[in-house]
């Protein structure tokens, strides 16, 4: 189970504000393009069920650096508390761009989820070939917040979410301690001037009905 705090930013004045008040404790940003797969009948999606392959930018024009195939089910948000049962695994790059260029060759993978995919859901083989349903682009800036009671830091991550229809912006923080943490977050934006709200509905929530939901 991924347990994750979510905070919206109302727009992209509030993001520079944080990205500026955070900088010193910048580590890395990560350029990702997120694609999703279901078949013709959207059963994954009837299931609540997200299969995604996510691609990372490398620095150059050569293609993406590194790829990861996930498959999340079963989300609950709640007061800016997302969790959803997630797994993961990587994905060789270049076969990961095969897969987005032709969707069908993504079912005869030799992958944990993507047998479980077809077991659990029928979607997959010849009957019920993958199709790419499109997808979105994100700029994920990393940082590590040292908490002032010295109980250690927060990897903390900033998004800036680029979907045809408008930008979302987001700070994120997985965590086994939601109500604790959602605190200092929430403590650390007071300070930094930067106006936020529980986040009520995912990324691909916004990408499937085509409009930035709050």
């Amino acid at each position: 189970m991924e347990v994750e705090i979510k905070l919206r930013l109302p727009d992209a004045a509030a993001h520079r504000r944080l990205s500026a008040f955070l900088a010193p404790r910048l580590r890395r940003t990560h350029a990702q393009r997120n694609l999703f797969f279901d078949d013709a009948a959207r059963t994954l999606g009837a299931a609540t069920a997200a299969l995604r392959v996510r691609l990372y930018d490398g620095p150059d024009d050569r293609g993406p650096s590194r790829a990861v195939l996930a498959l999340k089910r079963r989300p609950r948000i709640e007061a800016g508390v997302s969790r959803v049962e997630e797994i993961e695994e990587p994905l060789e790059p270049a076969l990961a761009v095969a897969c987005a260029d032709d969707p069908a060759r993504l079912g005869g993978l030799d992958s944990p989820i993507i047998r479980l995919v077809a077991a659990e859901y029928g979607v997959g083989g010849d009957a019920a070939p993958f199709l790419c349903l499109g997808g979105f682009g994100n700029t994920r800036a990393v940082y590590e917040y040292e908490l002032e009671d010295g109980g250690g830091g927060l990897v903390l991550e900033l998004d800036e979410t680029r979907f045809d229809f408008g930008t979302m912006y987001e700070l994120e923080f997985e965590t086994a301690e939601p109500d604790r943490v959602k605190e200092v977050l929430e403590r650390l934006l007071t300070v930094a001037g930067v106006p936020y709200e529980y986040c009520r509905n995912s990324k691909f929530a916004c990408f499937m009905t085509g409009k930035l939901l709050p």
